[in-house]
């Protein structure tokens, strides 16, 4: 073997070796992050505490604050941002255009008007003496994902039958969400102030409104399309390198976009008709990976799942703590933040993309 292609095999050795620590890095700081969520909140609690509610033991209050509040939220953080985060990787590779994402294809916005309808026209929706209520939470959830499908479906259709371009199924994306955003005002408009308040609550994204059996839902779909995706890492990788090069090299480049739209937005429909409307996590948590450890989706998609789960868990981790006691939807947050991060990522450089 000549001296450069040792050189040139030690030089990829040590990129993998990067990305592999990276991701090691995030899988730390995600274990730390949920010890320090389960702790920390309106309600302080010690190590000790902790321990013994996840033990069974301790004070009942104690107990139910950690096993029916803190775990189940930290865990639909983690859940909802890593399938969120992985979904828009994927997106981003299939449609070749560094602005796809559940958000900008629709998704977002058509789940928010299934709420909305459920709400105002199944009567799911009410107000208590001091609270919001949602009568039956699992008619919007049905609703909200009903919806999201018909939003997938048309985008789906366009790539399907029509053959349609990257580009032409985001304007595709940002016209459909522009027509269900009218739609939703326009339910909002006629609603009663009872409704109208049901649905904003909604719309305002929170882990913490998802119960156990929710979970394990989310938990289940979220883990069947990131094996999907890391499974068929090597194939997107290739498909970054042009459709004929993919083909070329025996890739079904058709087949590996259409399916790869489907579980993505399977995905997104499913996670945000639980948990409402978090917006930026699938924009700009794949763009951060992909500045950091590159373009290779074999190791950027597992990787935007873990920084998505960071991201998240870290977000309504603030967001508990941020006006205490006063516990701040997270999407309200991961908006603020999200915004101006990702106008620091296109003007510090696109280059990475």
């Amino acid at each position: 073997m000549s001296r450069q292609s040792t050189e040139t095999a030690s030089a990829y050795q040590q990129l993998i070796r990067r990305k592999l620590f990276f991701s090691i890095i995030c899988i730390m700081a995600l274990a730390a992050l949920f010890v320090i969520a389960v702790a920390i909140g309106p309600v302080r609690l010690s190590v000790s505490e902790v321990l013994n509610a996840l033990l069974g033991e301790g004070s009942e209050t104690t107990v139910t604050i950690v096993w029916n509040i803190r775990i189940p939220q930290a865990l639909a953080a983690i859940t909802a941002g890593a399938g969120l985060a992985i979904a828009g990787a994927a997106m981003q590779n299939v449609l070749r255009n560094p602005l796809g994402s559940p958000f900008t294809l629709g998704i977002s916005q058509a789940a928010a008007f299934g709420a909305a309808f459920a709400i105002v026209f199944l009567g799911v929706g009410s107000t208590g003496t001091d609270s919001i209520i949602i009568d039956n939470a699992p008619v919007v959830t049905v609703s909200a994902f009903v919806w999201s499908l018909a939003s997938t479906g048309a985008i789906l259709a366009l790539v399907r039958y029509s053959r349609a371009s990257p580009e032409t199924l985001i304007l595709t994306g940002v016209a459909l969400g522009s027509l269900f955003s009218a739609a939703l005002s326009l339910i909002q408009y006629f609603a009663e102030d009872a409704d109208v308040a049901a649905i904003v609550y909604w719309t305002f994204g929170d882990v913490g409104r998802a119960t156990w059996s929710d979970l394990w839902l989310m938990i289940a779909v979220t883990l069947l399309g990131t094996a999907y995706f890391v499974y068929n890492g090597w194939n997107y990788t290739v498909l970054n390198a042009g459709d004929e090069t993919a083909r070329g090299l025996g890739v079904n480049v058709e087949q590996l976009r259409i399916t790869g739209m489907i579980v993505a937005s399977l995905m997104t429909a499913f996670i945000i008709s639980f948990v409402g409307i978090i917006g930026f996590v699938g924009l700009v948590v794949p763009h951060i990976v992909r500045k950091i450890i590159g373009a290779d989706e074999r190791f950027l998609l597992p990787a935007s799942a873990l920084v998505g789960g960071v991201l998240l868990l870290a977000s309504d981790l603030v967001a508990r703590l941020i006006i205490a006691p006063v516990v701040l939807p997270v999407g309200i947050l991961t908006a603020f933040l999200g915004a101006p991060l990702f106008l620091y990522l296109v003007i510090v450089g696109r280059d990475y993309w």
